[in-house]
């Protein structure tokens, strides 16, 4: 453990990865990695060694969230948070290890049938609505894995039932939104496969203030009231452990501390480091 009264000196960047090193060394163990999920996770990773072509990322990630559980990944640039989120969804090259859902291995399924067989779905940190496109027609493109157009338009409409806001626009193309507005797009759009588990990278980025807010409303409702698991990676690392019930600290491809998020934002270690403070 590092010294929790060496100070209030300014970290320099070296000093914060000399120390984030030191952190990484020790871990949390499986035992404690369970219970933050209640042992009764639906999602589970164990042992999973990734990366992209001959590069390895990820050594050895144990990660578990059950149904309505919120976990969001923190730590330094090029930690290996997104990865985590790839390799999931089936964007990296795994190596070693498994994924599962519900206990069923989903490891070497591709990103359309983690999506329409495992009920996964990704929430990009880019821009990814259709900007040409109405917001209904960017609903319908969240269901382009179903068999019949009707069953998306049919999720659309339930969509629009939950949010009046985009119900208000569902005629606009989609470039009219404000940016919180896009991200809700974003969001909607993935939930008309009706999924599981959502991996949401870097919500609050390129928002606004007064859009944040209305953004994590959103995915505490999803979490609460839908039973989703989320899967979030957050750049502003205080407000995700505000938000998730669990907090994993990523240090070099390793997680280096698991807690509940309250208990992770008054720890000295991850505030000195990784919260200002």
């Amino acid at each position: 453990m590092l010294d929790a009264n060496a100070g209030d000196d300014i970290l320099s960047v070296d000093d914060v990865a000399e120390k984030a090193a030191q952190l990484a060394k020790q871990g949390p163990g499986i035992e404690r990695i369970g219970e933050l999920a209640n042992h009764a996770p639906l999602l589970r990773i164990d042992n999973l060694v990734a990366g992209y072509g001959m590069m390895e990322i990820l050594h050895g990630i144990n990660l578990q969230v059950a149904s309505g559980q919120s976990l969001c990944l923190i730590g330094p640039n090029g930690a290996g948070k997104s990865t985590i989120l790839h390799s999931i969804y089936g964007f990296t090259r795994i190596f070693s290890g498994s994924i599962s859902l519900d206990s069923q291995d989903v490891t070497k399924l591709s990103p359309n049938q983690k999506l329409r067989q495992a009920g996964i779905a990704y929430i990009l940190q880019d821009n990814s609505v259709f900007p040409d496109m109405t917001v209904e027609e960017n609903l319908w493109m969240g269901g382009y894995l179903m068999e019949k157009t009707d069953q998306a338009k049919e999720s659309a409409e339930r969509v629009f039932e939950k949010y009046d806001r985009l119900a208000k626009r569902r005629n606009q193309p989609a470039r009219v939104l404000s940016g919180g507005e896009r991200r809700l797009l974003e969001i909607s759009r993935a939930l008309v496969m009706n999924p599981r588990v959502l991996l949401v990278d870097e919500p609050s980025i390129g928002l606004e203030p007064r859009f944040i807010g209305m953004v994590f409303e959103i995915l505490t409702d999803l979490q609460h009231s839908a039973g989703k698991a989320i899967v979030m990676v957050e750049q502003n690392a205080k407000k995700g452990l505000e938000f998730a019930d669990i907090g994993y600290v990523l240090v070099s491809g390793s997680v280096a501390i698991a807690g509940e998020g309250r208990e992770l934002l008054e720890h000295p270690d991850v505030g000195r480091l990784f919260l200002g403070g």
